[in-house]
């Protein structure tokens, strides 16, 4: 051993710094002692010394080896049975001897070997918070390291401090004992895994992006979620209720069947249905209540914190309750009771669902969930609404007062009445009248107002079957409980997602402005028809100068055309036909400043829309299309956007790429048939005869 300075006696098998009252000299049993159990190869009057806590433990095993030995009583030679040794643990730790390469830190004693903040208010690095550090970062921390509290949280190390954890030396010399307990403790992390392919009961082992995956949730909100259901399950021995609670949400989640779960979760199948059934029932009764129904938020809460003032400006005056109301489907095995079978079967969908009426505030906030209805003629959306009111469900007349907005689609129609008995105020997009083919200019604007605030519902409803097992096919004997797993899916977003539309800071300007444009006529339309353009093709040519004097046009005054952005995203599809179709540009012969373009539908192969646009140098003045909705001047159809889009944006932007992939490449086409040749001018051999 080197030579050990005479300001520091440090204990040749603990390496603790002996003060001059605990080191004790080794002497010739001492020395026996230590080359019998640790092979130390010490001489006495070296200069080594072993502290007095160790030397008390060497006495100790020496006094019951002598009591093991001592026999009171001498038998006789022919009774003499030898007694049977016991066994001797050993309580000495072996002293570092083994180099192992890997990373370690600097063994700290008086300092916090994070932050090297000295004491006195250090703690000993928990065991649980050495391991997990070698465990995920590969970095051993020696055994007597002190830390600030403060990096702690439940005997593991917070996110901030393992960010922290420095190397300072590439290799590390263990002791038999510490060699042991690591590879004890790495056994029982990998049956744990072998086990448990995930794990939620340990907050570390699943980062932030595995918790949003599996369960839709992070993991702070996981474990908040999780103090609304400890009160009421319990652990048992095969799960505990945070593995309940991520066994229930990783089923909604993704969709996946009970018996996948079991292997997943290393549990049998039985157990997963008593899990989701337990944590289903928990949350209806002490989560749900919190964050959804029409007792769960004052109508004062809903105009103040939870109406955007787009819809305000467009409806009301900021004193209305603002609703958008719609159904939504979950579908269902077709079942063997011919009279359920009959009353779920939706002929609009051609197959049998159930409908849950939804309640949303005008950003997207859940109010209630209502039903689920059956899916037959007789439980149309306008029926639905009609039963919710007639029947008072939740209270729903207390809640609404005189003047309240309900904004609805066009299936509410059978309503209408109804609303207007009570005082409330329905806003519905127009019908195209009997007999017509488009809307008029004031019937398309009043419409776009309606959708400019409708869309909402239809993202709310996206967001419940963003939930996978919600957008499957549900088996019959889950209709029991379809209520609760859509309750608790609306729930989780009013509760722990973002609002789907708060509004901006140029609502009431764009309201402004859209109020102002229902009230114009279109007069590039009344010129078509005046003139005759749709019918006149001899008075069109190609441009000659391939358009360049087209105005050039930024995002925003697309969307400043459009009053919206779904226009725009649909551009580039529509351009990407466009030009693969070979479609072409054509201008008046007198009046170069009038564009007139076809456009092919996107859903009927058979129709094209026939679009004119009229601009000068400077901006886009005027536009028509023949579509349904064309005439509106309030924002433009997506034809017209896409034309829009591509003349004055994207074919300035070489780096704008249009369409997607056709996947049809990959498939087979049975209308397309092979050339039949007629035998008779084929020659004796096959061959055909040429001409």
């Amino acid at each position: 051993m080197p030579p050990i300075s005479r300001k520091f006696y440090a204990c040749v098998l603990c390496d603790k710094r002996t003060k001059p009252g605990e080191r004790r000299p080794i002497n010739d049993a001492l020395s026996t002692f230590l080359k019998k159990h640790f092979l130390l190869q010490i001489r006495p009057n070296s200069g080594d010394v072993v502290c007095d806590k160790c030397r008390r433990r060497h006495y100790r095993n020496e006094e019951q080896k002598s009591k093991t030995t001592d026999v009171t009583a001498e038998p006789a030679l022919d009774d003499f049975v030898p007694p049977a040794p016991k066994p001797r643990k050993c309580t000495l730790s072996s002293p570092p001897s083994v180099k192992l390469s890997l990373s370690s830190t600097a063994k700290s004693h008086w300092y916090c070997f994070l932050c090297k903040r000295p004491g006195p208010k250090l703690v000993n690095v928990p065991p649980k918070a050495r391991f997990s550090t070698f465990l995920h970062n590969e970095i051993i921390i020696p055994a007597g390291s002190r830390c600030c509290p403060v990096h702690l949280h439940e005997d593991l190390f917070t996110d901030e401090a393992i960010s922290s954890v420095r190397c300072t030396n590439d290799h590390i010399i263990l002791n038999r004992t510490s060699i042991l307990n690591l590879l004890k403790n790495l056994r029982i992390a990998a049956l744990h895994n072998e086990t448990s392919r995930i794990n939620f009961d340990d907050e570390k082992i699943l980062s932030e992006t595995d918790y949003i995956n599996l369960t839709g949730l992070s993991r702070e909100h996981f474990n908040d979620l999780h103090t609304y259901i400890a009160v009421s399950i319990r652990n048992t021995p095969t799960r505990s209720t945070r593995t309940s609670l991520g066994i229930f949400l990783f089923k909604l989640k993704t969709g996946t069947s009970s018996k996948v779960l079991s292997t997943v979760f290393g549990i049998s199948k039985s157990s997963i249905k008593r899990a989701v059934s337990a944590v289903r029932k928990a949350l209806a009764t002490n989560f749900v209540p919190h964050f959804l129904g029409f007792d769960h938020i004052s109508r004062s809460d809903v105009i103040e914190n939870h109406s955007r003032p787009l819809a305000q400006n467009l409806f009301g005056n900021g004193k209305e309750a603002i609703l958008v109301l719609d159904g939504t489907y979950i579908y269902l095995q077709k079942s063997g009771n011919f009279q359920f079978q009959r009353r779920t079967y939706s002929m609009h969908k051609g197959r049998p669902l159930v409908k849950p009426m939804v309640v949303v505030t005008t950003t997207g906030y859940f109010i209630a969930i209502l039903g689920p209805y059956m899916a037959d003629v007789k439980n149309n959306d306008g029926s639905i609404l009609n039963h919710m009111l007639a029947s008072n469900v939740q209270d729903i007349k207390n809640w609404i007062e005189n003047e309240d907005i309900f904004i609805v689609d066009r299936g509410f129609r059978d309503s209408l009445e109804f609303l207007e008995d009570l005082g409330i105020k329905a806003k519905m997009p127009s019908f195209i009248p009997r007999g017509q083919a488009q809307m008029s200019t004031e019937e398309a604007n009043t419409s776009r107002l309606v959708t400019k605030v409708r869309w909402v519902v239809e993202s709310a409803n996206a967001r419940i079957k963003s939930w996978k097992y919600l957008a499957n096919v549900l088996p019959t004997h889950q209709v029991p409980y379809i209520r609760d797993y859509v309750c608790i899916v609306c729930a989780i977003a009013n509760k722990y997602l973002p609002p789907l539309s708060t509004g901006q800071d140029n609502d009431e300007a764009l309201a402004a402005k859209m109020l102002h444009l229902s009230q114009k006529v279109n007069t590039l339309k009344q010129r078509v028809e005046d003139e005759n353009l749709g019918k006149r093709t001899a008075i069109w040519k190609e441009p000659s100068n391939n358009l360049d004097d087209f105005p050039r046009l930024t995002e925003d005054d697309l969307r400043n055309i459009t009053c919206g952005v779904y226009q725009i995203k649909m551009s580039s599809s529509y351009i990407h036909e466009h030009l693969e179709g070979n479609y072409q540009f054509f201008v008046h012969r007198e009046d170069e400043t009038l564009l007139r373009i076809k456009l092919q539908s996107r859903h009927i192969s058979s129709k094209v829309y026939i679009l004119w646009i009229e601009y000068n140098p400077i901006e886009v003045t005027a536009w028509y299309c023949k579509c349904k909705s064309g005439a509106r001047v309030v924002g433009v159809c997506a034809h017209i956007a896409a034309i829009l889009w591509y003349l004055g944006y994207a074919r300035h932007n070489p780096d704008i790429r249009y369409g997607v992939k056709n996947w049809g490449q990959h498939l087979e086409d049975a209308s397309d048939m092979p050339q039949v040749i007629d035998e008779s001018e084929s020659d004796t051999d096959g061959s055909v005869v040429e001409e």
